[in-house]
């Protein structure tokens, strides 16, 4: 999963300069996603040591829990984008798409990745009844 999040750090921040440069860089919103990969790479620098790799990447899901409500309205304008429908800020819609895929792909994977820990560690819930 580090691996995974240093990936994600480089997309976001690769989506937020293209986004950025390509709207003649008149927004500063435009970077968002590369200031979420910037923390994406910071979370998987920490995470490289195994003391703080749990609490990296609970940091980073949490991040990218946020950063999907964040560009979750973006996915939902897509579609009357797609059809040629007139959109506010086309490119902006396209760039919360885009990392709001990514940042459902990362929490799908990163899920998936806990409970495979949870399992391999062989602790489990005790039934209180």
């Amino acid at each position: 999963m580090v691996r995974t999040t240093y990936g994600l750090g480089i997309i976001l921040i690769v989506l937020g300069l293209i986004g950025f440069f390509a709207t003649g860089a008149q927004s500063v919103t435009a970077l968002i996603p590369a200031f979420f990969g910037i923390v994406f790479l910071i979370l998987g620098f920490i995470a490289r040591k195994e003391s703080a790799r749990k609490m990296a990447m609970h940091i980073a899901m949490v991040i990218g829990l946020l950063g999907l409500i964040g560009s979750f309205p973006g996915l939902i304008k897509i579609f009357p984008l797609i059809t040629g429908a007139e959109v506010a800020r086309p490119a902006a819609v396209i760039a919360q798409s885009i990392m709001a895929l990514l940042l459902i792909y990362y929490l799908t994977m990163g899920i998936k990745t806990f409970i495979e820990a949870r399992k391999n560690t062989g602790s489990s819930e005790s039934n209180p009844s």
